[in-house]
């Protein structure tokens, strides 16, 4: 589920990232990391959504849910998933229409890709350019 691109300028909404992985502190500390690297300016609403209901390891359509709807400013909603069952129950979420509209499923690497999106994200750009940003993540070479 796609929406419109915002426009960009001052007060302009930022996009939302939601960050899911079968682990909440992985969830979190990657968070954590992508608002530290894209601070000193207005950052992006950031939420981390792992691990189940119960705290155990694995994924929670609620907790997707709940921190798709925190993030969401009505500038788009970009989740980056670990893997696995992460990426199919954001999947199901966006086929059942669960998650705010705008809403965007990134394949990015989890992350160099969540470090990429909520600095693009910051920095004012639309949902699209931010999930463009987050996949370029892939060709980030380390040799």
């Amino acid at each position: 589920m796609t929406g419109p691109e915002p426009s960009r300028g001052p007060g302009a909404a930022l996009v939302g990232i939601v960050l899911v992985s079968h682990s909440a502190p992985v969830a979190e500390s990657v968070a954590e990391l992508a608002r530290g690297l894209a601070a000193g300016g207005p950052l992006s609403p950031v939420a981390a959504a792992g691990g189940t209901a119960a705290d155990g390891l694995g994924t929670s359509a609620e907790r997707i849910v709940a921190a798709a709807r925190e993030v969401d400013r009505g500038a788009g909603v970009a989740l980056l998933a670990d893997l696995g069952s992460s990426v199919l129950t954001v999947k199901a979420l966006l086929l059942d229409d669960e998650l705010p509209p705008g809403s965007r499923l990134v394949d990015a690497p989890f992350v160099e890709g969540a470090v990429a999106a909520v600095v693009a994200a910051s920095s004012g750009l639309p949902l699209g350019e931010v999930a463009s940003a987050a996949t370029e993540a892939y060709a980030y070479r380390k040799t």
